[in-house]
């Protein structure tokens, strides 16, 4: 509920825009020249360039090195750690794979209080940013969604459209290839939702190994239609070449495809998967590195710069004070309002995704999900 209201706020707060804010940004002693920023690649990392990395760089003459391992952040970052060789700064991870990440050890605890700028008001970072404060170690940048997207010039569907989840599931009467991300998270979610278990008893269903295998089940029912993908680029790209006639990736990418790049493709909002996404810093990093880390933070988690990035891309930003400051499209000029995923229109079917059931059981779901993959 509570994440409820915070999304309702965002989204009624988008209908103004509010005068720019500049906050002071501080010298940066004994930092590097150079930063290592891990994110996803495509329309997403382009609005943090835009937004965060360039004008930094002009302020600062700081090198950026962006790396587009995002998706495998929990892996890599294992891996580095066991082997005594941190090279990446800062990682973009959603909210699951975060707090698995702090609770290994993996990203460091920071107060959000000390490193970050305050609101405008003078409102600490804590209270402006609030709900999205998922774990000790996040330092939040927007809220976004997982849903679908569906090209609307298939022949074969006769003049259909699809709207409704569930017609993901339905082969005969959108036939086609679909593409799916090659994680269990949210397609579990998505299949038991479509074999008739209630949202409320999402999780409870798949802490059994039997509703796992409901889920599984499900989806092979649609196995040999789906095009798998690892990065969030995949399926808009898929989509724009007509390789596949629906898919699911993050709604920011599905905005970029439609709004920017004028395709024939629409969004499909129905149970569309909410979730935070922001930064954690890798533990470990030598002195220099990590106070450019804090510098560069708090300079792109600012009011205006979350605000900023959401100019570029449909992702709600994660702080109070920057929804206000958010109207229309820095480029197309067209209002952001409705394309964001908090938009009252949007929101009538959606899930939140548990945070802590993923983070809790992710691993083991990934193994079966991997094996069940390759049979």
């Amino acid at each position: 509920m509570k994440l409820r209201l915070m999304l309702l706020a965002a989204t009624a707060s988008f209908a103004t825009t509010g005068a720019a804010f500049t906050q002071e940004l501080p010298a940066c002693e004994n930092c590097a020249d150079e930063i290592t920023v891990v994110s996803w690649g495509g329309a997403y990392q382009a609005s943090q360039v835009k937004a965060y990395s360039d004008p930094y760089s002009e302020m600062t003459g700081t090198k950026f090195v962006y790396d587009e391992s995002s998706n495998e952040a929990v892996a890599k970052l294992r891996a580095m750690n066991e082997a005594g060789n941190i090279t990446w700064d800062l990682v973009d991870a959603e909210g699951p794979d975060a707090v698995r990440l702090c609770d290994e050890g993996l990203a460091m605890e920071v107060d959000v209080d000390e490193i970050l700028a305050e609101a405008p008001d003078g409102t600490p970072a804590s209270e402006d940013f609030g709900e999205s404060l998922i774990s000790p170690c996040f330092i939040p940048q927007i809220v976004f969604s997982t849903t679908f997207g569906y090209r609307t010039n298939v022949d074969e569907w006769n003049g259909a459209t699809p709207t409704s989840l569930c017609d993901i599931f339905d082969t005969e009467k959108f036939p086609g290839k679909r593409a799916l991300e090659k994680r269990p998270k949210k397609n579990l979610e998505w299949a038991l939702i479509c074999d008739g278990v209630a949202k409320a008893d999402l999780y409870d269903v798949m802490e059994t190994d039997e509703g796992i295998d409901q889920a599984l089940a499900k989806l092979d029912t649609i196995k040999d239609d789906v095009i798998w993908w690892s990065a969030g680029a995949d399926t808009p790209q898929l989509l724009a070449d007509g390789e596949i006639v629906m898919g699911s990736t993050y709604n920011g990418r599905l905005f970029s495809v439609i709004a920017e790049q004028n395709q024939p493709v629409a969004m499909l909002w129905d149970y569309q998967v909410f979730d935070f996404d922001g930064w954690i810093i890798p533990t470990g990093l030598p002195e220099d590195r990590l106070n450019r880390v804090k510098h560069f933070l708090h300079f792109a988690t600012d009011t205006q710069r979350l605000a900023d990035q959401a100019k570029y891309i449909s992702y709600g930003p994660a702080r109070a004070s920057s929804a206000p400051l958010v109207g229309k499209h820095a480029e197309l000029g067209i209002e952001m309002g409705p394309h964001m995923p908090t938009d009252p229109d949007n929101m009538k079917n959606f899930i939140v995704n548990n945070i802590d059931w993923w983070s809790s059981y992710q691993d083991d779901v990934d193994a079966k999900f991997q094996a069940w993959l390759a049979r």
